[in-house]
């Protein structure tokens, strides 16, 4: 293993811990749509409005971040190694 490799590992540990203790401090999901549907109800409200700027929609935000981080960095440590052994 080469120390590209090694740090490569630490930074999937490190990015895959991080995503889990975001994904856990999130709030679950409730069934709103489906109420929403039966009746009428809006998101016209204020909280509707800055939905973007919430607590909830940060950490959304974050772990789609590092969800994609993750994924970029499992990839080069799969393809690096076979373009420098060459």
């Amino acid at each position: 293993m080469s120390t590209l490799e090694i740090a490569g590992g630490i930074l999937i540990l490190l990015l895959c811990v991080v995503i889990t203790i975001l994904c856990l401090s999130q709030e679950q999901k409730s069934q709103d749509s489906m109420t929403a549907a039966l009746t009428g109800a809006s998101s016209d409200s204020f909280y509707g409005k800055n939905e973007g700027r919430t607590k909830e929609a940060i950490l959304n935000k974050i772990t789609r971040t590092l969800g994609i981080l993750l994924f970029i960095a499992v990839l080069a440590v799969n393809l690096i190694p076979i373009f420098t052994d060459k």
